[in-house]
């Protein structure tokens, strides 16, 4: 059963269709259509939201306009001879509600259709994009990465093959040296020698 919680006078009100309230005195005459402020609506779902509440219309019919009880007043003081008496009986007007809800229910509807023609949407995207970039990938991003893995192992095999060719001229100098150190070494001993025999 669905209810809403209406305000009105600065009272809240809770109503359902058909049901008949007694509010503080309005300003229409009898037999007239009111439309009254929800604060909350409580179908399928419970609105809160105030563009939710916006699509719901409660209406209701004045029925008639009366008074209320007779409420007595009466002040007194002790021994002061003070005493007053009042009455009071409030305005009132009673207020049946004929119609209660709104588009709820088709923006439901709505809300539940929305969504797969969206989805629907997203995969025919989503099989569009895909196609391009398969097709893209192997025709021209998988050549060329090879074709440059080619060319740079040469490079390296160059390099590798000059370093020990620049090693081995170095290494040939050094033994040159040392074969020049090594026949003043030998001449030493041989000026020994002539000092031994001229002894």
């Amino acid at each position: 059963m669905s209810y809403a919680v209406v305000d009105l006078g600065g009272k809240q009100y809770r109503v359902e269709e058909g049901s008949v309230i007694t509010v503080d005195r309005l300003q229409a005459e009898q037999g007239d259509k009111v439309t009254l402020r929800p604060v909350m609506f409580r179908g399928d779902d419970v609105v809160l939201d105030a563009k939710g509440l916006e699509k719901i219309k409660v209406e209701a019919t004045v029925t008639e306009h009366l008074r209320g009880e007779k409420i007595k007043v009466f002040k007194y003081k002790a021994k002061k001879g003070y005493s007053r008496r009042a009455g009071h009986r409030s305005e009132l007007t009673k207020l049946e509600i004929t119609s209660l809800g709104g588009g709820t229910r088709k923006a439901a509807a709505k809300k539940e259709t929305a969504p797969k023609a969206e989805t629907a949407t997203k995969a025919d995207e989503a099989k569009e994009t895909a196609k391009p970039k398969a097709a893209a990938k192997p025709k021209a991003a998988a050549k060329p990465k090879a074709e440059a893995k080619t060319e740079t192992k040469p490079a390296a095999k160059k390099q590798a093959t000059k370093k020990p060719a620049d090693k081995k001229p170095a290494a040939e100098a050094k033994a040159e040296t040392k074969t020049e150190k090594k026949p003043a070494a030998e001449k030493k001993p041989a000026a020994k020698k002539e000092d031994g025999d001229g002894a």
